[in-house]
């Protein structure tokens, strides 16, 4: 548990430094934007290792907190097609992204919520509820601060179509190849 704990801490930490601290965060990117970023990545990734570690020791030891009905599933699988399209859209700026305005952070709610359906024990409990939180706490912080200007591609209507397509393929990939290599948990349809 305090491993998973921890590497919560450090991720969503580093990730919410801008909602907690945006003039420390300001005054280290204005020092060296390169070193801020560093280490930035530095902590995710420890975050994102210990997370990994963390989730995978409590599920070796279940507590179980409720049970999901089975149909919900094919809700998951559904509700994970938008996310992914949401997750690319930022880095393809077009309707999607100004529609949406933060399309990231609706993608790690409808992830989390989604995994929520499905995932009854006590570490997807912590681990997906905290991030639903999060996410929520930044989005309320993003309205509230002044965008940083992102250097990115020009805002397009084709932008659109290729997050979507990307985002169809993510998905497929995701829950034909990589969730049961990377996550180790097979998905059926």
């Amino acid at each position: 548990m305090l491993s998973l704990i921890t590497g919560l801490f450090l991720f969503l930490g580093i990730h919410s430094i801008s909602i907690i601290a945006d003039d420390f965060r300001n005054r280290m990117a204005a020092k060296s934007e390169n070193g801020w970023k560093i280490i930035y990545a530095l902590i995710s990734v420890v975050g994102i290792v210990l997370i990994a570690k963390g989730y995978a020791a409590l599920r070796l030891e279940p507590v179980l907190v409720y049970v999901p009905p089975y149909w919900l599933k094919h809700l998951t699988y559904l509700l994970m097609l938008p996310a992914m399209v949401l997750f690319v859209a930022p880095y393809l700026p077009g309707k999607i992204k100004q529609v949406t305005k933060h399309p990231q952070l609706i993608a790690v709610k409808l992830w989390a919520f989604s995994h929520l359906l499905v995932n009854g024990m006590l570490a997807d409990v912590i681990l997906f509820g905290a991030f639903i939180i999060w996410a929520g706490v930044a989005r309320i912080s993003m309205n509230k601060r002044t965008p940083r200007v992102i250097p990115g591609l020009k805002s397009n209507g084709i932008n659109d179509i290729i997050a979507i397509i990307i985002g169809v393929l993510l998905t497929g990939v995701f829950i034909f190849y990589l969730h049961p290599l990377l996550i180790g948990m097979p998905l059926s349809i």
